[in-house]
């Protein structure tokens, strides 16, 4: 018995039709292409394993482990996300953009000191300190997703420049006085700062509160961002003096501060995801 003679189309008719063929074409997920620029193996064979962990279907087009290869590679082919390390076999990554045109956008992967991967916001392109942790790489890999952008131009020497430059330093020590007296507090010290009213004040790991005169914004400037966060309005908190975290409804989270704080410490929404990512670091 023919099985066409009972259907009005049979299977292999129905696949034939160009109009079904388009729609699951354009059903299928499109499978994200990748190259790793990486001279460590491990590190290679690390990122490929988190990047398939967390999207199977990701194609993983090259391996690569100089800028020799990188560059011949680029201007043979074409990808859409590039993972590129800053420290390869023969040189520095950077001199890639300047032998061949990098249309993809890139995210460093890179142990590089994080006070100047700052460098990198400028020309508005992501990074991944080593030993690259699995939530941030998929963090990085949405924000691809959500953009889909081509990477913006950006001027190699400006970045260069930036990273060559010194380190910033931050605030050491801070001058407080208490009747008479004035004492040197050092920063390792602090616990945390809290604005009240027309007042900042200094509180010490130890209880100790003193006046400063500085407004909470100048001491985000001024302190270690490694350490210090700007939890609200009212609180810039060292890492040391995170005692408790409660999650809120709506993404929100509660702190509770060692010593105590006299007020309730909460975390907006906007706020909440940094917050983590800073715990995290």
């Amino acid at each position: 018995m023919n099985y066409s003679d009972h259907c009005p189309m049979s299977n292999i008719q129905l696949l034939a039709t160009p109009q079904l063929r388009n729609l699951l074409l354009t059903a299928q997920p499109t499978a994200m292409r990748v190259i790793i620029v990486e001279d460590e193996k491990h590190a290679r064979d690390n990122l490929e394993k988190l990047l398939r962990e967390l999207d199977p279907h990701i194609e993983i087009q090259a391996k690569l482990d100089s800028v020799r290869g990188a560059v011949a590679w680029l201007q043979a082919n074409e990808t859409d996300l590039i993972f590129l390390d800053i420290h390869l076999a023969d040189d520095l990554s950077f001199k890639i953009f300047e032998q061949t045109e990098v249309k993809a956008p890139v995210i460093f992967t890179t142990a590089y000191d994080q006070y100047a991967l700052r460098a990198f916001k400028v020309n508005s392109l992501d990074y991944l300190l080593k030993p690259i942790d699995k939530e941030e790489l998929a963090q990085s890999l949405e924000k691809y997703r959500a953009t889909r952008q081509p990477q913006p131009a950006f001027d190699v020497h400006q970045l260069l420049h930036a990273l060559q430059q010194p380190l910033r330093s931050y605030q050491q020590r801070f001058l407080v006085s208490r009747r008479e007296k004035i004492l040197s507090v050092k920063t390792d010290d602090v616990a945390y700062f809290e604005g009240e009213d027309r007042y900042v004040y200094l509180v010490k790991k130890d209880g100790a509160r003193f006046i400063v005169e500085y407004k909470l914004a100048d001491l985000e400037d001024l302190l270690d961002p490694t350490h210090f966060f700007r939890l609200n309005r009212s609180y810039i908190a060292h890492f040391d003096a995170i005692d408790k975290i409660t999650v809120l409804s709506k993404s929100r989270v509660k702190v509770d501060l060692k010593p105590q704080a006299p007020r309730e410490v909460i975390v907006s929404t906007e706020t909440a995801r940094d917050f983590k990512s800073w715990l995290n670091q």
